[in-house]
């Protein structure tokens, strides 16, 4: 397993400073990170450093609450792109899911999707706030919506991404959705869980620590 290719290393901390950014990107050279995770604010500069590697900068739409009207969110899409963003990360309208919805989340997704000019879309569904009939019911929304990736969590709410969650994703999933596990993930054993069940992308800020843990293991 190319362990440091299921990794998208990641600060979504809202004190990082451009030296931690900086930190982030040189380690994500380093170890050969699948992409750095960063906020929009940081997109062009994550760029920057990282231009000559194959390291993918990712970052974060309507998070992490992910209220937004649609459109806010569309232009957010936009706006990343077009400063280098390769992977986007949108979080869905949990209200809209909550309520019912399902044609508003639809249409927010493909909007997104169509609106990035073929960059990898991953959907942030947050599990630890949706029940397991609402969990299924958006797998086969992503899967409908033809994206790249299911997403567990932000990190920011009640707990992160749990086993049990992602193989209930694998289940319902179709061959060509991925997904990425997130939030909580902080030692390689519990990488190794979610890579099991199913992940085929890991979301941490631990990824330096993981990665040392394997080769010491």
């Amino acid at each position: 397993m190319e362990l440091n290719k299921y990794i998208d290393h990641t600060n979504l901390n809202n004190t990082a400073t451009l030296k931690d950014i900086e930190k982030l990107c040189n380690e994500a050279i380093k170890y050969k990170f699948q992409s750095v995770c960063v906020y929009p604010y940081y997109v062009t500069l994550a760029k920057k450093l990282l231009k000559g590697s194959n390291v993918d900068v990712c970052t974060v739409i309507g998070f992490p609450s992910g209220e937004s009207t649609k459109e806010t969110k569309v232009y957010e899409a936009i706006d990343a792109v077009e400063n280098g963003a390769d992977e986007i990360d949108m979080v869905i309208n949990i209200s809209a899911l909550k309520n019912g919805d399902y044609d508003y989340i639809k249409e927010e997704i493909e909007e997104i999707r169509d609106a990035i000019d073929g960059k990898i879309l991953k959907v942030i569904i947050e599990t630890c706030l949706l029940t397991c009939d609402e969990i299924i019911k958006m797998t086969q929304i992503c899967n409908e919506t033809y994206v790249n990736f299911v997403k567990t969590s932000t990190g920011f709410s009640e707990y992160g991404a749990r086993v049990e969650d992602i193989e209930l994703i694998n289940k319902y999933k179709n061959d060509l959705l991925e997904i990425k596990a997130s939030g909580g993930i902080k030692d390689y054993k519990t990488l190794e869980e979610m890579v099991t069940a199913g992940a085929t992308r890991i979301g941490t800020s631990s990824g330096v620590q993981i990665m040392n843990e394997k080769d010491n293991s």
